[in-house]
């Protein structure tokens, strides 16, 4: 029993020390644009929601919620922005979603 009690201690220690490494940036290029997702979290209500930060060139954008269902997105100040065809929406939408 010691040992089952040992062994899960050295699973959660190397598990705990594994995570931080999966906070890498998710990078593409989208014409001509360096385009990184730097935090991402699907909304647990509306599951064609992502509350997104994203840098684009370096210059990292506030948070902003992407609408999968209706191809928008939401800024911090409430502003609606329709994706355009080929960006940033996309990327999130279409890559991320599977």
């Amino acid at each position: 029993m010691l040992k089952i009690i040992i062994l899960l201690g050295f699973i959660v220690l190397n598990w705990a020390t594994i995570i931080p490494l999966a906070k890498a940036e998710f990078c593409r290029q989208i014409n001509g644009h360096g385009v990184c997702v730097v935090k991402i979290k699907r909304s647990a209500k509306n599951y064609w929601e992502y509350r997104t930060v994203v840098k684009i060139d370096q210059e990292t954008r506030p948070l902003e919620i992407y609408n999968c269902r209706q191809r928008h997105r939401i800024t911090q100040e409430g502003n609606i922005i329709p994706f355009k065809g080929d960006g940033i929406g996309k990327l999130i939408c279409n890559v991320l979603n599977k």
